[in-house]
């Protein structure tokens, strides 16, 4: 009898064990809708959010991942990227660049095997600014590129200088240590391509929405009255976007099990096979589940404590280029979409979005950390140093 207890108590638990936390994200959105006190002002956040930002997003990687899929059939600048140490630095500062981490998980992964240097991957780790690069583009544009020219040049002055104080091996973990690691990165790779059903819900989703969801967002940015211009009932653009918005968050949120930190505040594994609809879906999914967070967090902060994010910010305002470096040391994109959530809504200054931009490593830290450890922590510490330079010195000549 105790047996039988026993077993039955353990099925019970591991039947209702919430495995998809993310699940929590769609289903707070749907409590907060369905409440009254907070319906009016999550509708118009979600809203905001789908149009304003995720529209965006999600065009702008369908561009990006389907240049990727032309470029990446061509390896022309192979033999200039190899022909020396000062060349690496470039492209590697290059590939950083790139919004999205792939960039710099390749640079990372070449250090380890040994075909570039130290300097590269300090270069590629201060150059990159992760997922957030997809959302400030979007966004604003002219900031977004002018954000990213920075960091190829402050990522190719942070190389060489390394460069100059290691050799290439510095830190580069043993052959066999790779060996293994490498296999255990390629199982996990396996397992998570487990769940394209899910991603290819996501694709389907995005690929009917994107062409008209666009033209809507666009005719917002004109300021075009939506509800008036096709005759619809007041508020019925907010509500189409917030159900959209709940509808993409319901879809991410089945795409996988939250069971540590990397993969609570890192994008999903994608296949390389991926139609690149999916692989912006995936993008597009995890940049707006952190944008939705961070507006709420704004709005209804601001809505029952009446107090203005932006000027309390203000008010620490010697204290911001170093919080954002500080945050951009955490690895993962999650909490980096954050702080450029937080500038694009006003709440954070230039200042700490630029320390940020360069002290992040994004997701590319992830198997820096797994496959060396010791070169991981010292390259993060070095980008460090020149995201406090940028961040102060913006403060310190437009802000102060």
């Amino acid at each position: 009898m105790m047996t039988t207890h026993t077993f039955s108590h353990s099925f019970s638990l591991s039947q209702f064990s919430l495995q998809h936390k993310r699940l929590l994200l769609p289903i707070t959105l749907l409590a907060l809708v369905g409440a009254e006190t907070t319906r009016e002002i999550t509708v118009t956040t979600l809203s905001d959010a789908f149009w304003a930002v995720s529209t965006y997003v999600a065009f702008t990687l369908v561009i990006y991942h389907y240049l990727s899929n032309i470029m990446g059939k061509t390896n022309r600048i192979t033999a200039l990227y190899n022909k020396s140490r000062t060349n690496q630095v470039v492209f590697s500062s290059l590939l950083g660049a790139l919004p999205g981490c792939g960039g710099a998980i390749v640079v990372t992964t070449q250090y380890i095997s040994g075909k570039v240097g130290f300097g590269s991957v300090v270069a590629v780790l201060t150059a990159t600014m992760g997922d957030a690069a997809f959302l400030l583009i979007a966004a604003q544009p002219k900031v977004g590129f002018g954000v990213m020219a920075l960091g190829v040049v402050v990522g190719a002055i942070s190389g060489m200088v390394v460069n100059a104080l290691h050799k290439d091996d510095f830190l580069r973990p043993e052959a066999q240590d790779k060996q293994q690691d490498q296999k255990a990165e390629n199982s996990e790779q396996n397992t998570s391509c487990l769940q394209v059903k899910a991603i290819n819900l996501q694709g389907v989703f995005w690929k009917w929405v994107l062409i008209p969801a666009t033209v809507i967002a666009l005719l917002g940015s004109f300021q075009v009255d939506i509800n008036q211009l096709f005759h619809l009932p007041q508020h019925s653009i907010e509500w189409i976007g917030a159900i959209l918005a709940i509808g993409s968050m319901m879809l991410w949120s089945l795409t996988k099990e939250i069971s540590d930190y990397q993969s609570t505040v890192s994008e999903d594994n994608k296949c390389v096979s991926s139609h690149p609809m999916q692989k912006a879906a995936q993008d597009t999914n995890f940049v707006s589940a952190w944008v939705i967070v961070a507006f709420l967090i704004f709005e209804l902060t601001t809505y029952f404590s009446g107090i203005d994010l932006h000027t309390v910010f203000l008010g620490y305002g010697m204290w911001m280029p170093l919080i954002g470096l500080a945050i951009g040391l955490l690895p993962g994109c999650g909490p980096q979409i954050l702080v450029t959530s937080l500038y694009l809504s006003g709440a954070m200054p230039m200042s700490a979005q630029l320390s940020n931009a360069i002290s992040n490593d994004g997701d590319a830290l992830f198997p820096a950390i797994a496959l060396a450890p010791k070169a991981a922590m010292v390259a993060t510490f070095y980008s460090a140093v020149p995201a406090f330079v940028v961040g102060y010195g913006y403060y310190f000549l437009f802000e102060m």
